[in-house]
């Protein structure tokens, strides 16, 4: 009997000592984010916050590796390192690190990063538009079994899941869409508009001027719609939020294509835009119709030209009318609140240009960044909303969907909170295998929108819908 003890004995150590020298560890999961600027910020606290407890490690890479350890500020489970995209050798063995790649670089740059991925088997995520390069690699991504999620921001992302959760929803309920219009704007919020325009740049200003070029196209009641850069801010839409108040919203570049998308081939009305303050178009107008926007050639100035001249530069000449009168003349539209906005911006003033090279559209820019300009105080805000009109059981109903997110100071913005976040909780869910698909993909699928949203809400962003019988 003390004989067979002692062997138990014996077995139940020898099991121990097994168990603990060779029961395999649970890998590591690495996260690679490439790009660490504004909009990464909720990203990276996001993933970071549980990255201990799942065993994950984030690697955050820029350009500037300061500007990498300022977005990591000592959160658990992080590192910071420096990256530049034309080093291909340094490129390539970080990607190689990583099971996750997050690409928060310029969109040029995601087809050779989402390369990189596909040839080191990396899974590869961007807040984006899937772009034709990528989608070349389609077939491959599929053969490899990795996941390619592009478009997962605000909008595009946000836009795309909300809606289509209600497109789903209502499908299943045997009703009929017939109208579905889409708006959003990144804008201030109402306690910081303290200008005549009621507007600063809360993203990429290049964007923002250069925004709107070339022909939007829609479809409107089965008729095809196309709308000239020179014709854009003059075919507006009203649309109001409670509690914000009225904006006024300009078509995007394609909504049509957005038909195939959503699964809504045959829908006589599908019209997506932008938002902006109720007065602002029709003030921009008058720089779209002087060609003050235009981005495809270079002025060269002499040293001592002025905000007045640049501007009287692409009005008519006249030895005695002023830039005023002539402004007047050449737009009658335009009355004394567009032209005190304007004058506002400096642009009357005989003050020195800010750089007397480049295009109009950056010449302009600058000007703009200097007036533009967020206060330390300032918020920003993200407004979305969505218009379904729907037959439902003979009669016809208006579904609004509206969405308000306002940033906290200019670090905790709601426009880095609306781009990094989706993108996080995708990565996340990916990694705990809540989302098991894989192939190149939108975030249009329930299985990746509806736990998505779902956190979206937890983290304050989320849509109030509305409805209404209509004749």
């Amino acid at each position: 009997m003390f004989f067979w003890g002692n062997l138990r004995f014996v077995f139940l150590l020898l099991s121990i000592r097994y168990d603990t020298k060779y029961k395999p560890k649970i890998q590591m999961k690495k996260i690679l984010i490439l790009g660490a600027g504004k909009s990464s910020i909720f990203l990276i606290e996001y993933l970071a916050n549980t990255a201990q407890s799942k065993n994950r490690e984030i690697i955050v890479a820029d350009l500037s590796k300061e500007e990498a350890l300022k977005r990591i500020k000592g959160l658990p489970q992080t590192r910071a390192v420096a990256f530049n995209s034309d080093d291909q050798e340094n490129r390539e063995k970080l990607i190689q690190t990583a099971d996750v790649v997050i690409s928060m670089l310029p969109a040029f740059l995601h087809p050779l990063i989402a390369k990189d991925c596909l040839q080191y088997g990396k899974h590869f995520f961007s807040a984006s538009y899937e772009s034709a390069e990528i989608r070349k690699m389609k077939t491959e991504i599929e053969q490899k079994e990795l996941l390619f999620l592009n478009e997962c921001g605000l909008d595009p992302g946000i836009d795309h899941m909300s809606a289509m959760q209600i497109i789903d929803r209502e499908k299943k309920l045997g009703n009929e869409i017939f109208s579905f219009k889409s708006f959003t704007g990144g804008l201030l919020a109402p306690e910081s508009e303290d200008n005549p325009w009621n507007y600063k740049f809360t993203w990429n200003p290049r964007n923002v001027v250069i925004a709107g070029q070339g022909v939007s196209r829609f479809i409107r009641n089965g008729k095809y719609k196309y709308i000239p850069y020179h014709m854009l801010f003059r075919r507006l839409e009203k649309i109001s939020f409670d509690g914000i108040g009225e904006f006024e919203g300009y078509p995007n570049r394609d909504s049509l294509s957005y038909r195939k998308v959503y699964g809504l081939d045959n829908i006589p009305t599908i019209l997506r835009g932008t938002l902006r303050r109720s007065g602002f178009c029709q003030s921009w107008d008058v720089f779209v119709q002087l060609g003050l926007t235009d981005d495809s050639f270079e002025m060269d100035l002499p040293s001592d030209f002025t905000q007045r001249m640049f501007i009287n530069s692409f009005l008519p000449y006249h030895p005695e009318k002023t830039v005023e009168t002539k402004i007047k003349e050449l737009l009658p539209w335009v009355d004394e609140n567009i032209l005190k906005k304007i004058a506002w911006l400096g642009l009357l003033e005989n003050k020195p240009l800010p750089k007397f090279k480049g295009s109009p559209a950056s010449i302009l820019q600058m000007i703009l960044e200097n007036k533009w300009e967020l206060n330390p105080d300032d918020k920003d805000m993200i407004v979305m909303q969505h218009q379904f009109e729907i037959k439902s059981a003979g009669k016809k109903k208006r579904l609004t969907s509206s969405m308000v997110s306002i940033g906290e100071n200019q670090n905790q913005t709601a426009m880095a909170k609306t781009v990094g976040l989706p993108l996080a909780i995708a990565v996340d869910l990916f990694l705990e295998g809540t989302i098991k698909t894989k192939g190149l993909m939108l975030p249009i699928h329930p299985e990746i929108y509806n736990p998505l949203l779902s956190e979206l809400e937890k983290q304050g962003i989320k849509f109030t819908e509305k409805e209404e019988l209509i004749d």
